[in-house]
């Protein structure tokens, strides 16, 4: 990617902070421009620009409400028209609302598919018909393996994601290729406590938490390796595949 003439821009939704960020600066240190997308963080996004820029590749910002599906299409154009050069749409931006299928608000539903799921899908078919080729990649969450009705809509939201992923990378083929990563405990909310990741790491089988290096390698083996698509990469150190559930040879042996 460092060759000027093979330059390519990747827009990153929800790039000012987090998760977001880290996978922008990544992209960046791999020689990506980037398109930086914020809603309301507007002073840390001007800070991860700098420090972007500062890598040696250009970024531009771009403020956007994500939940205003009218207008996606309109900021897909205006993203493509000041980066002519962009080949990667890397869905990133997400909402988060615990709140069970009994506690869940008709507004708490719609925010949590707004994000999570409209808008990646609508951003997703923007790209396809302005850029015509390339990369997206949707960043999910490794509780699509589970059924925890606490955080119904949002897991609901985000299980469409990945059957949307699969859906597009059928449909949007040979030209774009759609994947997907699905993140572990990598950068939990800040109100998780030192004693929650340690209860959450038991039942993690590397018995560690991620880093947020790991998803960056992720999203960048899912640009880099061209014979992959529809793929899900689950990057959670194996907690995903630890619910075995009840069962006939468990029964009675205090299992």
């Amino acid at each position: 990617m460092s060759n000027e003439q093979n330059k390519e821009a990747a827009l990153v939704t929800g790039a000012a902070i987090r998760l977001g960020k880290e996978i922008a600066l990544g992209l960046a240190q791999a020689g990506y421009d980037i398109a930086l997308h914020y809603n309301a963080s507007v002073g840390p996004a001007e800070e991860t620009a700098a420090e972007i820029r500062a890598l040696g590749v250009d970024c531009l910002l771009f403020q956007q409400d994500l939940s205003d599906t009218a207008v996606l299409s309109a900021f897909i154009s205006r993203v493509h028209e000041q980066m002519p050069h962009l080949a990667v749409l890397v869905n990133s931006a997400s909402a988060y609302t615990q709140a069970s299928i009994v506690d869940t608000t008709p507004e708490i539903w719609a925010s949590q598919f707004d994000v999570n799921l409209t808008a990646p899908v609508f951003l997703t078919q923007a790209f396809a018909a302005q850029v015509g080729r390339g990369n997206v990649v949707n960043i999910i969450d490794n509780k699509i393996g589970f059924n925890q009705p606490q955080y119904a809509a949002y897991l609901l939201a985000k299980k469409g994601l990945a059957e949307f992923t699969q859906m597009a990378s059928v449909e949007l083929a040979p030209a774009v290729r759609v994947n997907g990563v699905a993140p572990g405990v990598i950068l939990p909310a800040g109100s998780r406590t030192a004693e929650y990741i340690a209860w959450r790491v038991q039942g993690i089988p590397l018995q560690r938490q991620g880093d947020p290096a790991h998803i960056v390698q992720a999203v960048r083996y899912c640009l880099e390796n061209e014979f992959v698509t529809g793929q899900i990469l689950v990057v959670d150190g194996g907690e995903s595949l630890t619910n075995t559930g009840q069962n006939a040879a468990t029964f009675g042996n205090g299992q």
